[in-house]
């Protein structure tokens, strides 16, 4: 369990974040707070929205916010698994092979409409993902510490497509989208484009060990053998459901409660309550599991699954 002095010093990170982060993303705090929960877990994050909503300047301000390396990959049909994570290039002059590494060995990687790649490349990077490694004939090299990925997909556009398979969207701790903000704010944020792009004031608000720290802290967050229990009936009760023919993995439970710990924190708290798992089941849930066919004509999304889920399991009290 962390101290107090731990907990109040662990909740200034999120704070921190959160401030630099709302100062370029207007009206998204809830999306900041699921997104920065799955950051200080090592979790990944796939944003599935429409252009022009701030995918990208989300990606950056993190990167500056931590002041770590930033990569982004535009993804497109013909791009390979070596652009990606690298290659080998002979070097006549001492006449031997020398590794180029690739974009995947930043801390924080965007990879920009994931689903325009080819099924090869998307599993190289998932694979890497999954791992925290990569192999580069037959060597294998460790990723950053720091590695979070952000991968985008446009939801309304398949042409020239490969969409994830489920194996892969599982390997996403939470899928997330950003929508239109409000008039009022769409106001708020071509008046600060016209004085020059906001993103260029921002700078480091964090530290790379301060991020490190908070997911070991995050581990030490109690968490209930009844909440745990209420955690897997949740999942258990998705690969029960005839509208679905594929529930979600054990892997959702166990992000359930990586990322519930750390909206503990940011709350205050020293221990996970059920408003947490609740609060986290929509994102962490939706994308891994698969509507049967019936369903999905009948106008079924998997966020009303989702939702009747949560009505039905009993909370523990």
């Amino acid at each position: 369990m962390t101290s107090e002095f731990d907990l109040a010093r662990q909740r200034s990170v999120f704070e921190r974040l959160s401030a630099n982060l709302t100062r370029v993303i207007y009206g998204q705090d809830t999306t900041i707070r699921l997104l920065l929960s799955a950051f200080l877990t090592k979790g990944h994050v796939l944003l599935e929205d429409f252009p022009g909503t701030g995918k990208t300047t989300l990606a950056k301000a993190l990167a500056r916010s931590v002041g770590s390396n930033f990569q982004r990959i535009q993804f497109t049909p013909d791009i390979l698994p070596t652009d990606i994570l690298g290659v080998s290039v002979f070097n006549p002059q001492t006449a031997t092979f020398e590794v180029h590494q690739g974009p995947i060995f930043a801390e924080i990687l965007l990879a920009d409409e994931i689903n325009r790649a080819s099924p090869r490349t998307q599993s190289a990077l998932l694979q890497a993902m999954g791992e925290g490694q990569v192999s580069l004939d037959g060597t294998l090299y460790l990723l950053p510490d720091l590695f979070f990925v952000i991968a985008t997909q446009n939801p309304v556009e398949f042409h020239g497509t490969y969409p994830l398979p489920e194996a892969q969207m599982d390997r996403f701790a939470m899928r997330l989208s950003l929508g239109y903000v409000t008039a009022a704010q769409e106001v708020e944020i071509m008046s600060a484009e016209i004085g020059g792009p906001p993103i260029d004031q921002i700078e480091a608000c964090v530290t790379r060990d301060d991020v490190i720290a908070f997911e070991q802290a995050a581990r030490g967050v109690e968490v209930s053998a009844e909440l745990k229990r209420y955690t897997v009936d949740l999942i258990a009760a998705t690969r029960r459901q005839s509208e679905l023919s594929l529930g979600a993995s054990p892997r959702a439970s166990i992000t359930l409660i990586k990322c519930a710990q750390a909206l503990a924190i940011f709350d205050g708290h020293d221990f996970v309550s059920p408003d947490h798992i609740q609060e986290l089941a929509p994102a962490v849930i939706g994308h891994r599991i698969v509507l049967d066919a019936n369903a999905r004509f009948s106008g079924t999304t998997t966020g009303s699954i989702v939702d009747q889920l949560l009505l039905e399991v009993a909370v523990p009290r």
